[in-house]
């Protein structure tokens, strides 16, 4: 069930509605990953039991209320951009060599690499297979968002292009490493709940930038949080050498000419050898209490208020009520 709490001044009817239709999507995504073969009965399930917030299935939801609201195609689609979701988490912590994930181990740490990377593969069918029921519109729109989930992927591992800007390429990872797939849920559940082609077109604009707004707030929290409310081992992507937003606001003012020595010893720490816990914490304690950090919440404060914007034009509603509080709760949580 999803963990975003509904406004208190929605009609009940419409919260009671939404709550039904959540419990619903949860059945079918169970029902998705069900299968007979010995090991993927577990290993399919493994991240889907140890919970989520299933923003992506509740803005399909959210979305479908800006038109007639939620139908049998509906609630596929939401379980198909969880599915989907899902299946990049499997991918993403063997890339990240994460070693927990939503407070429990990471699959390829209890499974291996193989058998990860493979349980990923399958989920990837099993919402393919979802997406040929809801037609060729949505085949495609998943097909496109698959290939932007890989290229985000890869262009973060590969890091910028020679001379490129690099918070430029970091913003376009987080478009399509996250925005993609949100974005992805907004369009779906406004399409199939037959809302109007500007509110589609809307949703889409508002995913892409409560993703970025997502991922930066989620660099935030992988500084700051406490692990057992996050699920996350705080100071994967340090220790992995992956680019964040604080680690390029500080490098960039470094370059810029700041030496002085707080720059300086959080730079030292954060390029230091961090295959140690303890000098993992040290790295993250500095970084955490740097202003780069505070910078980075401002900018995902910034893209939330840009994704407010985009639906504030939006016909007032429920829906749109919610989508407001949504967004806010996204942007601005602590896990």
């Amino acid at each position: 069930m999803s963990s975003f709490a509904l406004p208190s001044d929605l009609d009940d009817a419409f919260a009671d509605s939404l709550l039904t239709d959540l419990a619903e999507v949860e059945k079918r995504l169970n029902d998705a990953v069900a299968t007979h073969n010995a090991m993927a009965q577990w290993t399919a399930k493994h991240l889907m039991v140890a919970g989520g917030k299933r923003i992506r299935p509740l803005l399909v939801l959210l979305a479908a209320h800006l038109g007639e609201g939620t139908n049998d195609k509906v609630l596929d689609a939401a379980v198909l951009v969880e599915l989907t979701h899902l299946a990049s988490l499997y991918h993403d912590d063997v890339m990240d060599g994460a070693t927990t994930r939503r407070g429990t181990r990471a699959a390829h740490q209890v499974w291996g690499n193989n058998v990860a990377i493979l349980t990923g593969d399958f989920l990837f069918a099993r919402a393919s297979a979802l997406s040929a029921k809801l037609g060729p519109e949505a085949v495609l729109l998943h097909a496109n968002t698959f290939e932007r989930l890989c290229l985000g992927q890869l262009n973060e591992t590969v890091g910028p292009a020679e001379n490129a800007d690099a918070f430029q390429h970091y913003i376009s990872v987080l478009e399509n490493k996250t925005g993609s797939l949100i974005a992805a849920a907004g369009i779906l559940g406004a399409q199939l709940g037959n809302a109007a082609a500007d509110t589609v077109g809307a949703l889409g604009r508002y995913g892409e930038a409560v993703g970025v707004a997502f991922q930066l707030a989620d660099d935030v929290i992988d500084l700051r949080s406490n692990p057992e409310t996050s699920g996350k081992t705080p100071g994967t992507d340090l220790r992995e050498g992956v680019p964040t937003m604080p680690t390029l606001l500080l490098r960039q003012r470094h370059a810029d000419g700041d030496d002085a020595p707080g720059t300086t010893a959080v730079l030292h720490a954060i390029e230091s050898d961090l295959e140690s816990d303890d000098a993992l914490q040290h790295a993250v304690k500095l970084l955490a209490a740097d202003p780069a950090t505070d910078r980075t919440q401002e900018l995902a404060d910034e893209y939330g208020d840009e994704a407010i914007d985009i639906i504030s034009d939006l016909p007032e509603s429920q829906a749109r009520s919610a989508l407001l509080e949504f967004t806010t709760q996204l942007v601005r949580r602590s896990a």
